[in-house]
């Protein structure tokens, strides 16, 4: 894991000094912004370079950690608060979150997620969990 941590300094380091001009992009196909959330144990601010896909004004966020068996540290972080930030090239805003389950969740896996990028398919057989999604929504008047 320590690896990863290294890997998504590197990356948002190069994503925040290109204005994304470098790093905006996972497999060619899908955009990818920086997010930061608060650390659930320490409050600390942490920044991952996530996919995202834009739904409904907003932003979904999918906890795939390429099919890894567990969610990445950053949804779970993700998950313990209700507000967080992205950068989105050279846009930052404030966004609320909210993890969708049940119903809500598995429409928004199977008519966003899925028909967007079928390889999201392959992570969740390969993690054998179910993969989480939040909605990240812009707040007004946020820069």
């Amino acid at each position: 894991m320590k690896l990863w941590a290294t890997m998504n300094k590197l990356m948002s380091a190069l994503y925040r000094s290109t204005n994304g001009k470098l790093g905006s992009w996972a497999r060619g196909t899908q955009p990818v912004m920086l997010l930061t959330v608060a650390g659930r144990k320490t409050g600390t601010p942490r920044t991952a370079p996530v996919v995202y896909f834009e739904h409904g004004g907003g932003y979904l966020v999918v906890g795939s950690a390429g099919g890894y068996p567990e969610d990445p540290q950053w949804f779970k972080n993700l998950a313990a608060t209700d507000r967080a930030h992205v950068r989105i090239k050279d846009r930052d805003a404030d966004v609320r979150v909210h993890v969708a389950e049940g119903d809500e969740r598995d429409a928004l896996w199977n008519d966003v997620v899925v028909t967007t990028d079928p390889g999201f398919l392959d992570y969740a057989k390969k993690a054998h969990r179910t993969i989480p999604i939040a909605t990240l929504t812009p707040v007004t008047g946020a820069n």
